[in-house]
């Protein structure tokens, strides 16, 4: 007759048999939980801003630029949202065309803008608005602005909100791209200090006024960047005493009629 055998675990070097450990998940979360709690109330007590610094900005101020950010010194540096301080700078500061926020260990901010530059203004009723190389409105014209600004003439306004760009009373697009894509060929070409106004009121024969001794005739829209070439071009070979009209309109070549 067999005998049963009692079998016995395996034991140890040691001669005890221990039975594996399980690890608690509820143990496991709860210690994760501890280390962020412990984490963020760390970033909460150190990462203070203390240094707030500006670059790139003429138009406003440190100050102005810092509030509109709406940042101060002994915020929390790890929970400052850039992105939405960004959008309130674009909101509340027209002059502002770029800006970014950059966060430096241990506790300073810096914020760098490059702002828009007014190069033009137009007239509405008795008052003058700038706007820059976008046709973004940036505000009033102050008087003492007026002379270093390129007038626009023959264009008619819809309403203007600081910030937003030009529009036509009957919402017509095209005559404010047009003086877009001039003034962009202006300033490119650094021709801002000579040109003294445009006129588009007549889109397929738009003029400028270069300095006080040529009329530039520019015509339509199409070949601007060739028009504006040769305008250079013509402008090299005049001599200081030529006045009259520089005919750029056929967009292929460029003609000079003394007056």
């Amino acid at each position: 007759m067999a005998t049963s055998k009692n079998i016995q675990p395996p034991s140890s070097k040691h001669g005890e048999y221990k039975k594996p450990r399980r690890r608690s998940v509820s143990g496991a979360i709860l210690t994760f939980a501890v280390v962020v709690i412990a984490t963020v109330f760390l970033m909460s007590i150190f990462l203070r801003i203390n240094d707030i610094r500006v670059e790139g900005n003429e138009h406003y101020t440190d100050e102005e630029i810092i509030k509109a950010i709406d940042i101060e010194q002994g915020d929390n540096l790890f929970f400052f949202d850039r992105f939405a301080a960004i959008s309130r700078v674009f909101a509340k500061l027209p002059y502002v065309e770029e800006v970014s926020v950059k966060r430096e260990l241990p506790d300073r901010v810096i914020i760098r803008v490059a702002e828009c530059k007014a190069l033009a203004y137009i007239a509405v009723g008795e008052e003058n608005w700038t706007i820059d190389h976008n046709c973004k409105v940036l505000g009033k014209a102050t008087s003492g602005e007026l002379g270093s600004l390129i007038r626009i003439e023959g264009i008619d306004p819809g309403t203007l909100l600081i910030g937003e760009k030009l529009t036509t009373s009957d919402g017509d697009e095209m005559p404010v791209d047009f003086v877009s894509d001039a003034l962009h060929q202006i300033q490119g070409r650094q021709l801002a200090e000579h040109v003294r106004s445009m006129d588009f009121t007549e889109i397929l024969g738009v003029k400028l006024q270069y300095g006080t001794r040529f009329t530039v005739i520019l015509g339509g829209r199409s070949s601007l960047d060739h028009k504006f070439a040769m305008l250079e071009s013509v402008l090299e070979q005049l001599k200081a005493g030529d006045v009259g009209i520089i005919d750029v309109s056929d967009g292929t070549s460029a003609h000079f009629i003394p007056q």
